[in-house]
């Protein structure tokens, strides 16, 4: 049997929330469950268990706020014995252009306060990053209101391939690696 993943969409919780940019990460979760039911798990996330062919996945989803996801993160890799090399966070991006994904192993959280409690809790930065490019707002809006805004009606018409590419870019991740990963995806 294949080693389990943990794959964590960053995001927040409640209604309010489920459509903003900063929830994207849940987004590519929730695409990845395909109606799979989440359960609430005692480490403060929602979890569904998946396969992807051999592979066990955990799907998780914190219950607390962005700011907060390390935590539960890291109690949830600990209770299923899942090291940082198997986790990958997908998260916004503002730094990326909106409908663009970048994958990495590591690196710094360049503000994002999601990556940086998850960091934080583990001990480490290295943990595979699936991050979902939501471009960085046009005008003097402050960025933490940008991402805690709905996609505008033009993201909206390509927001559902977006969430796909980012589910699928997580399973080729785990099916063939970084690289060939980056050389289909980081274009």
């Amino acid at each position: 049997m294949s080693e389990r993943w943990l794959l964590i969409g960053l995001g927040n919780p409640g209604d309010q929330y489920s459509t903003t940019r900063h929830n994207i990460g849940q987004m590519v979760i929730n695409y990845l469950a395909n109606g799979v039911k989440f359960s609430p798990h005692k480490s403060r996330m929602e979890i569904a268990d998946i396969r992807l062919g051999a592979v066990p996945l955990v799907l998780a989803k914190s219950r607390g706020y962005m700011n907060e996801s390390g935590a539960p993160a890291r109690a949830l890799a600990d209770f299923y014995k899942i090291d940082p090399g198997r986790i990958i966070a997908i998260h916004d991006e503002l730094d990326i252009a909106f409908n663009t994904i970048r994958l990495k192993l590591g690196g710094g959280d360049n503000g994002h306060n999601g990556l940086k409690s998850l960091t934080s809790h583990f001990n480490t930065a290295d943990y595979f990053r699936l991050r979902m490019g939501i471009g960085r707002p046009a005008g003097p809006q402050d960025p933490a209101d940008y991402v805690l805004k709905p996609f505008a009606s033009a993201e909206k018409k390509v927001l559902e391939d977006f969430i796909a590419r980012g589910a699928q870019a997580a399973e080729h991740l785990i099916e063939n690696g970084l690289e060939a990963t980056q050389q289909e995806f980081n274009k």
